[in-house]
């Protein structure tokens, strides 16, 4: 203590004070305890004191050394030298110890993140250029880089990526140049400013900029693909284009007849005709001018064509007029031709227009009568059986039909397959009434045959087959009447039975029908001579319709092979077929 005075003295010194004054023990009691808290108190503070100095030392060794680990574990390194393998020694010692590794492990570590930032920095700089968020050149800002990872396998993974995007880029640059030849090309084709159409891509793809500094972005390479894609597109119409000039051309110059002289002026536009796209590559092969000096010539070969339109003109109608005679559809020809003529020396239509009109009439007439050809083709099979039985009916009613004359035989065999043909007629005019009615309800029209609905002829029909087995039956009963008739009131004087005279020959009355589902017999002749409007265009069914009527129209119709050997006197099949309305 300062000046001899320690704790002892003093005590003595207040037991005087105390002896003078007369304090009572308790009292003095009670000063000597809160002198003892007081000195309690000020060791206390003391200890705690110093335990918080030893806490910070302890707590400033604990985070060198977790700064010393993550050091360790962000660079990679296992083991440093110098550091202490044990805790040894008083703290501040430990923590001297361990502050040569720190600095050295955070030197190290800047060296790292450095070489960090300079290949992430590349790296940001091929995407931005690749992603066009960045131009060619252009300073990118500086990369966050992970500091609690910079191992050499890291850095190496940013490396190999570097590469992969250099190569890339080498690539992209290789594809850039590779698209603006192909622009320079077909702008040499198509007759077009090279530079301005590859500078509204992207201004660094001029000529007169390097090619490392070319811009390679996304977009920059989809409108470079997309400009190679419309060139080409114009291309390809271009040459179409002139390709059916020329067409228009050669027709034009072989309608009139044109020298080989006026046709050699236009070698360098007909050169091309029949070439593909990629074969045309001589410069301005397609441009617009040359296209335009084509359609030109089009033009004025065009007016002088209007003198021949007339012939042209009338020569499609008649092929116009020859499909519809085909598909039996009925067409006022005079009409046409008197509309047609009208039209040509008023003037009011250009004769391309016209001739156009007339192709598009003829187009549908051919699809029409595409959409007919299976319905006629049936209706040509039913009239071709219709003759047939026709013919078999003649056959059936002649009496001599068996007897050893030449050509009987062939007949005969003729009949045999004439009974087959007309045993199918049921089925195929019900396969005819079911496909003309799918066609009219698909279409919303009425099916025409030479000017009568089908339908009609069909149902027609099937109602004189109705009549005609209505009276083949009432022929039989009669017959059967009368022969019962003559057995029983007519004998001769002695008791023997006098043959029945035969009756008259059957008339021929047209056929009956049943329900519908099979039918026999032709169309009424009312009916099947309608083509004669046609100016004659259908006269080669008369024949067909002529015998078809007839078969119609008499009895026998489908008679048996067994039942054409009945008494001639009846001219009755013993045979009936059923035919049904579809």
């Amino acid at each position: 203590m300062a000046g001899g005075i320690t704790c002892g003295s003093l005590l003595q010194k207040l037991q005087l004070v105390w002896d003078e004054v007369g304090e009572s023990d308790e009292d003095r009691d009670k000063v000597l305890y809160q002198l003892d808290q007081e000195c309690l108190d000020v060791y206390k503070r003391k200890v705690d004191q110093a335990t918080n100095s030893r806490d910070l030392l302890i707590q400033a060794l604990d985070d060198s050394k977790i700064e010393l680990a993550r050091l360790l574990s962000a660079l990679g390194e296992k083991a440093v030298a110098r550091t202490p393998e044990k805790t040894s020694g008083t703290i501040k010692q430990q923590l001297a110890a361990i502050a040569p590794t720190l600095e050295q492990l955070n030197k190290k570590k800047n060296e790292r993140k450095r070489e960090f930032v300079s290949v992430q920095s590349q790296i940001d700089q091929i995407c931005g250029e690749i992603a066009g968020t960045t131009e060619v050149g252009e300073q990118v800002a500086t990369p966050q880089v992970n500091e609690d990872d910079l191992t050499l396998e890291r850095l190496e993974d940013f490396r190999s990526q570097l590469q992969e995007l250099e190569k890339e880029k080498s690539n992209r640059l290789e594809k850039v140049l590779e698209y603006v030849s192909m622009v320079h090309d077909l702008c040499t084709v198509l007759g077009m400013d090279f530079l301005s159409t590859v500078t509204e891509v992207h201004p660094s793809l001029d000529d007169s900029i390097a090619d490392n500094c070319k811009s390679i972005s996304d977009e920059t390479l989809s409108k470079l693909d997309k400009t190679v894609a419309t060139l080409h597109e114009d291309k390809k119409l271009r040459l179409s284009k002139l390709q059916e000039l020329v067409g228009q051309l050669y027709d034009l110059w072989d309608l009139m007849d044109a020298p080989t002289q006026e046709r050699s002026m236009f070698d360098h536009v007909t050169c091309n005709r029949s070439a593909s796209v990629d074969e045309v590559t001589a410069p301005g092969a397609l441009a617009l001018d040359l296209i335009e000096q084509a359609e030109t010539e089009v033009q004025r070969l065009d007016q002088l064509k209007y003198s021949k339109m007339k012939e042209i003109a009338f020569k499609k109608q008649t092929e116009l007029e020859d499909i519809y005679a085909g598909a039996h559809t009925v067409i006022d020809t005079a009409a046409a031709h008197m509309k047609l003529l009208a039209l040509i020396e008023a003037g009011n239509i250009e004769p391309t227009e016209l001739i156009a009109d007339m192709e598009g009439q003829i187009s549908k007439a051919k699809e029409e009568a595409l959409s007919r050809k299976d319905i006629l083709d049936k209706v040509e099979k039913w009239m071709s059986a219709c003759e047939e039985e026709s013919w078999l009916e003649d056959y059936n009613r002649d009496d001599n039909r068996y007897n050893s004359s030449r050509g009987a035989h062939l007949n005969l065999k003729r009949a045999e397959k004439a009974r087959i043909l007309v045993s199918k007629i049921p089925a195929l005019v019900e396969t005819l009434v079911a496909k003309t009615r799918a066609w009219e309800e698909s279409r919303g029209l009425s099916f025409m045959y030479d000017g009568v609905p089908l339908l009609a002829m069909l149902d027609e029909y099937v109602m004189l087959r109705e009549e005609r087995e209505e009276d083949k039956k009432r022929m039989k009963e009669q017959k059967r009447y009368v022969e019962q008739k003559l057995n029983t009131d007519h004998e001769g004087p002695f008791g023997s039975r006098v043959s029945p005279n035969r009756p008259a020959t059957a008339k021929k009355i047209p056929g009956p029908k049943s329900n519908g589902t099979s039918m026999n017999g032709t169309p009424p002749s009312r009916r099947l001579s309608i083509s004669g409007q046609q100016n004659g265009r259908s006269g080669g069914k008369d024949s067909k319709r002529d015998s078809a009527t007839k078969a119609a129209s008499s009895p026998g119709n489908g008679a048996s092979a067994a039942a054409a050997k009945e008494d001639a006197s009846s001219h009755i099949s013993g045979t009936d077929l059923a035919p049904t309305t579809p």
